[in-house]
């Protein structure tokens, strides 16, 4: 069965399915979507949309924190090299 039949296929399923199916049709798709390759770290790992997220959320985390330097204090050390 080709994609098409299969869309076919799925979007009839789709139609005549009932709340729990369609529950169940979003979570594997959402689930599907965050395991999605969308981007890559510095070191050239691929990141899953999952991680990425994570990875945001840990940054601003640490910002919140304090855990940044600014541009200022970046220059000044920087002249120190």
């Amino acid at each position: 069965m080709g994609a098409l039949e299969l869309k076919d296929s799925i979007l009839k399923s789709l139609n005549i399915a009932d709340e729990n199916l369609l529950k169940i049709v979003k979570e594997t798709i959402d689930n599907y979507n965050e395991e999605e390759i969308v981007a890559h770290s510095v070191e050239g790992k691929p990141l899953t949309r999952k991680q990425y997220k994570q990875k945001i959320s840990d940054a601003l985390l640490d910002f919140k924190k304090g855990n940044h330097i600014t541009q200022e204090d970046l220059e000044k050390e920087i002249e120190s090299w």
